[in-house]
């Protein structure tokens, strides 16, 4: 008897609809920046991961056509056979310049970096601790690898160390991996204490500065920067596609382990090298970050004059905690979210609901920009008054 073998489909997606989980994409016009037009209609813009307003910038764009006009579109093939250009190296530099390591290695994405990294240093006969908020990048990065993983409870050192102690001398290499700023929630991860952890059991760190890399620390470097851990032991990942308005990703650390991950890291090997023009438009925006400081400057003002206006005016709103630009709103379900959304929406606020899977509990994930003007946040917390007593 024969069965359609993809009618499961059907009944999936229906299951998706009934949880209120579902998701559609929404086409944005024009450049990014603090507003943009969707659906025909111009809105302030709060979804963005493009922290520092960098995306729209003329300098990226400006570098990012003269490179292609100079190199043409794409990179052709992997960094280790035809896709190799001295602009990829020049990138990389001044990322380790930035972070302050000896090298570091572009990626195509931020994505690949995670996968390739954790793949690459442990395998059958290691293992893997794993905060429980992890970004999917990581998550997937530790199963490819094949090591046992456990993990820990978001953030908590008493759990990890007593996993650390009765699992560690099991296994041949251990590697801790988390976010440094949790992508969903905004909180950091307690880099000092695990870097202490990883010294004491003889662990590899692994650290996602993904949403960190143009937004923590003095000069933007990222939570090692903001925490002083500048100069530990430390594989450090992050992507060019948030703070830095570009595409792709990297992993920054010693010569030894970058040399390494050239030879063994199966996501930069096999890939098409990332594009001369993404590799231009992150080379102009370091720069930029680096030599306008006013701009970070003016991100934290922001987030700092955001906070501050709901925890003063609208009190019932409940936050969840957070050290970065990501500001999230707690709602009871993810049918209140959409709902929630759908109003900023209407009100003109472009602020997207979070939902599980994604996360265990469903809310409105603000992201703050220094472009964003005194107009800008306060249309925000007007349109939120309506919603305060539902959240």
């Amino acid at each position: 008897m024969s069965t359609d073998p993809y009618a499961w489909i059907d009944d999936a997606l229906e299951t998706i609809h009934r949880a209120d989980w579902y998701r559609s994409v929404h086409a944005i016009e024009g450049r990014p920046g603090a507003t943009v037009v969707l659906d025909g209609r111009e809105v302030i813009n709060f979804a963005s991961n493009d922290y520092l307003g960098l995306a729209g910038d003329e300098r990226l764009i400006a570098a990012a056509v003269a490179t292609t006009q100079k190199f043409g579109t794409g990179s052709t093939g992997s960094r280790l056979l035809s896709g190799h250009r001295e602009l990829h190296r020049e990138l990389e530099i001044a990322i380790a310049s930035w972070k302050q390591t000896a090298d570091a290695i572009v990626f195509s994405s931020g994505y690949l970096a995670n996968l390739g990294a954790i793949a690459a240093v442990v395998g059958k006969r290691d293992f893997i601790l794993s905060d429980q908020y992890n970004h999917s990048s990581l998550k997937n990065g530790a199963i490819l690898s094949g090591a046992a993983i456990l993990e820990y409870p978001h953030c908590d050192l008493v759990a990890l160390k007593t996993l650390l102690i009765q699992q560690r001398p099991k296994y041949r290499r251990c590697l801790i991996i988390t976010d440094s700023v949790f992508s969903m929630d905004g909180d950091l991860c307690p880099l000092p204490a695990l870097l202490d952890l990883a010294d004491e059991f003889s662990c590899m760190l692994l650290i996602d500065e993904a949403h960190s890399t143009g937004v923590m620390g003095k000069t933007g470097a990222g939570c090692g920067e903001y925490f002083g851990c500048t100069g530990r032991p430390l594989i450090q990942i992050g992507t060019l596609s948030k703070a830095l308005g570009s595409l792709g990703g990297y992993i920054a650390g010693s010569a030894d382990l970058i040399d390494f991950l050239r030879n063994r890291a199966p996501s930069w090997i096999y890939t098409t090298a990332l594009s001369p023009a993404d590799t231009a438009a992150a080379l102009a925006a370091i720069n930029i970050v680096r030599q306008e400081p006013q701009r970070l400057t003016k991100l934290w003002n922001n987030v700092d004059f955001l906070k501050k206006s709901i925890w003063e005016n609208l009190p019932n709103l409940k936050l969840l905690p957070s050290q970065s630009p990501i500001i999230c709103l707690q709602l009871p379900n993810a049918k209140q979210a959409l709902i929630t959304s759908s109003h900023l929406k209407t009100s003109g606020i472009f602020a997207p609901a979070i939902r599980p899977p994604t996360v265990p509990t469903s809310r409105i994930r603000l992201s703050v920009m220094a472009t964003h003007e005194a107009q800008h946040l306060q249309s925000l917390l007007t349109a939120l008054i309506p919603i305060e007593n539902l959240s």
